[in-house]
């Protein structure tokens, strides 16, 4: 793995202290990250007295802000290549991770309860499945009431990491939308109507009958959300559970591409959900501002080492500690 170039003396720093000097530090970037972001935040400020200010714009937007130097850090669920993190002087470390579900608004049906496969998702998507009685619905689930009703698409309309990771599992499962669409943290939609973040597409399902988006897990929960099961590449329709993320994370080499650029969509295994993503925090390989750096970096050690418990109660998978050491590692690196 390419070794990162953060300052030794600032990272010396982090480790053996707290910060001592309270301030705020400024972030941006991923919806899908903002739930548990904000509880570490409000937990990390009583402790510390450090604030932590993330404005939820998208991982798109927090990419943008990070690069122009706008906030100390972003967050994107759509890791940048190596040739990128170079050009903008960036550094990029995984912080949580998560499961991406499809939701919909059908009156008499129960989380769950649905199934799709991955290339039925790209059909409805690609607007060629537009009715909830089409025959392909019905065919894999059998005994489920479904209304002659037409199918609303709801996507996201800003720049998503979450679009780059539902569009990239897309794209895996189905040649005509990796042909047609591909995946990006905005691609364009051959039908539908966009909501910005996943509040917003959480919302617009909560609100019209007949819909189906993709949302973080934790929105369907938090919003109780009719979510479906997906089939994942064992033909089994997997539950969205500690137990099935953590099946599709198993056995991950972290180090096999610079910067941890691994993505986690279409996993084998037959009991691993198939649509996960990561949320990787992104930084200035040479920080102007070197306390605020320091400050920075321990409030993402505190995540790290004692943040696992909030992750868990927002239904996130923490980072396995194995990774957790890696990415420590990777923050004392020196220079090549």
């Amino acid at each position: 793995m390419r070794r990162a170039s953060v300052l030794i003396a600032l990272l010396l720093g982090v480790l053996v202290s707290l910060p001592a000097v309270a301030q705020q530090i400024r972030g941006s970037g991923s919806t899908f990250a903002f739930p548990v972001l904000a509880k570490w935040a409000d937990a990390y400020e009583k402790v510390s007295g450090v604030r932590v200010a993330y404005q939820p714009i998208g991982s798109a937007g927090g990419i943008i802000e990070i690069s122009a130097d706008i906030v100390d850090f972003g967050v994107t669920d759509a890791p940048l290549v190596d040739a990128q993190l170079l050009r903008d002087g960036l550094i990029q470390f995984p912080l949580v991770i998560g499961a991406i579900v499809p939701v919909v608004n059908l009156d008499g049906v129960a989380p769950g309860q649905l199934h799709f496969t991955g290339q039925l998702l790209a059909d409805i998507y690609l607007g060629k499945v537009k009715a909830w009685s089409d025959p392909a619905i019905a065919a894999i689930n059998p005994g489920v009431s479904l209304p002659d009703r037409a199918i609303l698409v709801v996507y996201r309309s800003d720049g998503s990491g979450t679009t780059f990771n539902w569009s990239d599992f897309l794209s895996k499962v189905s040649g005509l939308w990796k042909a047609k669409i591909g995946a990006s943290t905005t691609v364009a939609w051959p039908t539908g109507v966009g909501g910005k973040g996943n509040g917003g597409v959480a919302e617009k399902i909560a609100r019209v009958k007949g819909s189906i988006g993709y949302v973080e897990y934790s929105y369907a929960t938090h919003n109780k959300l009719v979510y479906g099961l997906v089939r994942n590449r064992s033909d089994a329709f997997v539950s969205p559970n500690m137990a099935s993320f953590q099946a599709a994370t198993e056995g991950v080499d972290w180090t096999a591409e610079p910067d941890f650029h691994i993505l986690l969509t279409d996993a084998d295994g037959p009991g691993a959900y198939p649509i996960m993503a990561t949320s990787f925090v992104l930084i200035r390989k040479y920080p102007k501002q070197v306390d605020r750096s320091r400050d920075m970096l321990a409030f993402f050690r505190w995540a790290l080492e004692h943040g696992q418990g909030q992750a868990l109660s927002l239904d996130y998978l923490p980072l396995p500690p194995s990774l957790v050491r890696l990415v420590e590692a990777y923050w004392q690196a020196e220079p090549h």
